[in-house]
């Protein structure tokens, strides 16, 4: 796995790098800002994730993110932050991070987060999520709930429809629906979510 780390304070960046290293990264470049970050990105190639701090030179808030994502839309992008304020991981996810990393996050964490990401899930802790938009199942319509627990039970949406007599169409509607209004990035983050608000 190659990854690209972009922190302007020295020793926070050296010593995720060293975690990252450990966790069993084949490759960690590093960068101390973002001009420098896309300067490597544009020289090297696609990693397989971007990892942004969200407060360094050129970032300019997601501005940073968006530009990165907008020139290598197939590499993921995270996002790095040492004030993990609930509304910027919000933020961070819709505008398309694939993730939202604290710094205060266990090394362990850090290392089992960075897997996921580069494999294409959504992590953010649900902490987090949950304390930027609390959603309520109230907000769900009996049949999003019923969508819900299917796909909390890991089932598929053609096995979701012939469980509730639907058409699988309908199904993928209700799934987006449900998705969106939990602000949930995909079905995955929506059942960590339900599962960790006990909805199911």
């Amino acid at each position: 796995m190659r990854l690209i780390l972009a922190d302007d304070h020295d020793l926070v960046r050296d010593a995720i790098a060293a975690i990252l290293k450990g966790s069993g990264c084949r490759e960690v470049r590093t960068a101390s800002s973002f001009t420098e970050a896309a300067q490597i990105v544009a020289q090297e190639g696609a990693f397989d994730l971007a990892i942004l701090d969200y407060d360094m030179p050129g970032m300019n808030g997601l501005e940073g993110l968006k530009q990165m994502l907008k020139s290598h839309p197939d590499m993921p992008v995270a996002i790095l932050s040492g004030v993990a304020k609930p509304e910027v991981a919000r933020a961070a996810i819709e505008a398309g991070a694939i993730g939202f990393l604290p710094k205060t996050l266990p090394a362990k964490s850090i290392g089992s987060a960075v897997s996921l990401m580069a494999s294409g899930s959504v992590f953010a802790p649900i902490e987090l999520m949950r304390a930027a938009s609390s959603p309520t199942i109230d907000k769900l319509s009996t049949r999003e709930s019923e969508v819900l627990r299917g796909i909390c039970a890991g089932k598929t949406n053609k096995e979701i429809a012939r469980d509730l007599g639907l058409q699988e169409v309908t199904v993928k509607l209700h799934v987006r629906t449900l998705t969106r209004k939990m602000n949930a990035r995909n079905r995955t983050q929506a059942a960590m979510m339900a599962r960790e608000l006990k909805w199911v």
